[in-house]
């Protein structure tokens, strides 16, 4: 029973990778590649076990939340603030990107439902949000908009079922990696929509009073089934024809399903939205509370401080100005989940120093197995994310993207310095 009950608690953390952006980027990557890229799907969601467990051993050790390791870890030294910046950095930047597909997701829904301008929809998304949060209501309205999201979920995998892809080339596509010609932002896009950095630091505090052997099974059980769901998507999305878009998708559905599957999809895609839209600026708020509040200055920054309202509200509105441009939300949500993946290694390399400090977990630290499965996921996220990083310098400088053989060799020395510092730590 209690296993099933830690099942139930940490489907927060499949819940809220499940949105518009997992939806666009799995769909697009399965209509333009076919099933050429679920081996990035599997990596990210085993990259997910790892990392989260991670993190939540790190809470239960420590008693302290990822924000909160984080700061004591690096509160001395004149990398301190440095290290705090990039952190705090990279999870707010990180959710203000999701932002922006939250609300470009929730209004593609609403406008397969009612004609209405996209501005329009996108500002009144805005408004509900922003009251919710600003009444301290988010969890409960995201746990009433979630029932919607899981039965979106479970019509993609019926679907994905009823369209029954050759298991050849999907066996091949999960266990071969390959990245086929424009491909490389599909793959650091399904690494940043499953993997998502704001979810450690929600995933640290959502371990506080759990069992680490429960902890453990839940975060298998509800992560696997997530990136279960997420494999469907992009089998479904293989079987679009012509040019990738919702409309196109919720034909497919409707084809397999029958006449009620589009508004289904609609009303799925609306809620995973507006339910991602409540819960990220409030993660970004968290984090930024977590990272910067120490001691007696934790009450400066309650839930309805100016501060944490800052913090939500600029994420919130970053979301909502996207929204009301004229923006094609299918490009700009697949950008949005690469630029996490970009951010993701910077988090996850700070997870590995953290999880291997004994001044923080004592005996609780990584042995070396958890070290041998950490460091390859680290290392890919690096080598995702400076691919992604190069590429795009290389776009603005109108130059042609850089040679495989420099994006892994950078890759690999930052990789060799994090495990050298983690090698360091351990020694003293």
């Amino acid at each position: 029973m209690r296993r099933l009950l830690s099942v139930l608690l940490w489907s927060v953390l499949a819940a809220a990778f499940i949105g518009p952006g997992t939806v666009t980027t799995a769909a697009a990557a399965g209509g333009r590649f076919g099933a050429r890229l679920m081996w990035a799907l599997l990596f990210s969601t085993v990259a997910c076990i790892v990392l989260q467990e991670a993190s939540a051993r790190l809470t239960l050790a420590s008693g302290l939340d990822l924000g909160q390791a984080l700061r004591r870890r690096w509160a001395r030294g004149p990398q301190a603030a440095a290290v705090l910046v990039v952190a705090l950095g990279a999870v707010v930047l990180g959710c203000a990107a999701y932002e922006a597909g939250n609300i470009l997701g929730g209004v593609a829904g609403a406008t397969l439902l009612v004609e209405l301008p996209p501005a329009a929809l996108a500002a009144a998304s805005g408004v509900v949000a922003a009251v919710v949060l600003w009444f301290n209501r988010p969890r409960r309205v995201a746990l009433l908009l979630s029932l919607l999201v899981a039965l979106m979920g479970l019509g993609f995998l019926w679907t994905a079922w009823v369209v029954r892809p050759p298991l050849p080339p999907l066996l091949s596509g999960a266990l071969i990696p390959a990245l086929p010609e424009g491909s490389t932002l599909l793959a650091l896009a399904l690494v940043g929509t499953t993997v998502v950095p704001y979810n450690l630091f929600l995933g640290s505090g959502l371990a506080r009073g759990q069992r680490l052997s429960e902890t453990r099974f839940g975060i298998a059980v509800a992560v696997g089934l997530g990136g279960l769901i997420s494999a469907g998507v992009m089998v479904v999305g293989g079987a679009v024809e012509g040019e990738f878009g919702f409309a196109a998708l919720a034909e497919v559905l409707r084809a397999r399903l029958g006449p009620a599957a589009p508004a289904l999809f609609a009303f799925g895609l609306l809620a995973a939205g507006l339910s991602s839209a409540i819960t990220a600026p409030l993660a970004a708020a968290m984090t930024a509370r977590s990272l910067l509040a120490a001691g007696d200055g934790e009450a400066a920054w309650d839930d309805r401080s100016w501060r944490f309202r800052a913090v939500w509200l600029a994420v919130l509105a970053t979301g909502v100005a996207f929204g009301v441009s004229d923006v094609r939300p299918v490009p700009a949500i697949v950008l949005a989940q690469a630029l996490n993946g970009v951010l993701l290694p910077l988090v996850a390399v700070f997870l590995m120093l953290a999880i291997n400090d004994r001044r923080l977990v004592g005996e609780h630290r990584n042995r070396l197995p958890a070290n041998l499965a950490m460091l390859p996921v680290v290392a890919v996220s690096v080598l995702l994310g400076v691919s992604g990083l190069l590429r795009a310098m290389a776009a603005a400088a109108g130059r042609p993207p850089p040679a495989g053989a420099t994006t892994v060799g950078v890759a690999l020395a930052v990789a060799g310095l994090a495990g050298l510092a983690v090698w360091r730590g351990r020694r003293r």
